[in-house]
């Protein structure tokens, strides 16, 4: 007769369990947020308008928003979640190690919808801001502003501020799970849902700005979008990516200004 196995390699399959079971889940919301994104960016405006019952009316208000609002959503997840999967899985492994909050998967789930929250937070400001542009026929059927000095203007702000201190602090937590953890962990469940909303606030920090430029090469543009997301991604994985920022927004203050100039 086969002995029962040790308690401790009951534990280390329970965690190689749960590992998995978050790492599959993480990857399946990645999946499906790019597949939302490459089945509608690059669509025809005009087109969507007829397509999306509704849409020629929803000028203004909830209608808008409530088309919009979603669109932002997923793909603040989309661009998002792929660099933060590293701070995720961190979390699960020390949950795993000190079972102090219960069921680690519970305690990641929590530490990954406050994190979300933070952008669906932005998500709303986006929606509103692009609402705005729009009644204020700024904006493009493609969902880019019509207007070479906004767009100067957006690329100068993005430039500048990934040269601040605070861009650059805010990179310093994202880059560096474990720094993050070691300074700002705490016990319980809610304090896995706080992590998670602080977390999100320095990638937020770290991040709007560039979000922003979405406006200037399109919302519904496919090769903008995986631009900006490869580029936050890199930014927050390669051993450089302090410096990678300086240097990025050396360029973009180049291009906004150039931009501009080339426009008076």
């Amino acid at each position: 007769m086969n002995e029962a196995p040790p308690l401790d390699h009951a534990i280390v399959a329970l965690a190689r369990r749960e590992r998995a079971v978050v790492t599959a889940g993480l990857a399946g919301a990645i999946l499906l947020a790019w597949a939302y994104i490459l089945s509608g960016a690059g669509m025809d405006m005009n087109r969507m308008d007829m397509d999306m019952p509704g849409m020629e009316t929803a000028t203004s208000g909830f209608d808008y928003f409530l088309m919009m609002f979603p669109m932002w959503m997923i793909m603040m997840a989309a661009m998002m979640l792929p660099g933060a999967a590293p701070m995720i899985l961190l979390f699960t492994a020390i949950s795993q190690k000190q079972r102090e909050r219960g069921a680690p998967i519970a305690s990641t789930a929590l530490f990954t919808l406050g994190y979300l929250l933070v952008w669906s937070l932005f998500s709303v400001g986006a929606t509103l801001l692009q609402w705005a542009l729009r009644e204020a026929e700024v904006i493009q059927h493609a969902l880019s502003i019509d207007s070479p000095a906004m767009s100067a203007a957006l690329m100068l702000g993005a430039g500048l501020w990934q040269i601040t201190p605070v861009k650059r602090a805010c990179l310093e937590y994202c880059r560096s799970p474990v720094h993050y953890i070691s300074a700002h962990w705490r016990k319980g469940r809610m304090g896995a849902l706080r992590m998670g909303l602080q977390h999100g606030a320095f990638c937020l920090g770290c991040c709007w700005f560039l979000m922003g430029l979405l406006f200037v090469g399109g919302i519904m543009n496919l090769y903008w979008i995986i631009g900006i997301a490869a580029y936050v991604l890199f930014e927050k994985l390669v051993p450089n990516g302090q410096a990678l920022a300086r240097i990025s927004g050396v360029m973009l203050i180049g291009a906004g200004v150039w931009l501009g100039l080339y426009n008076i």
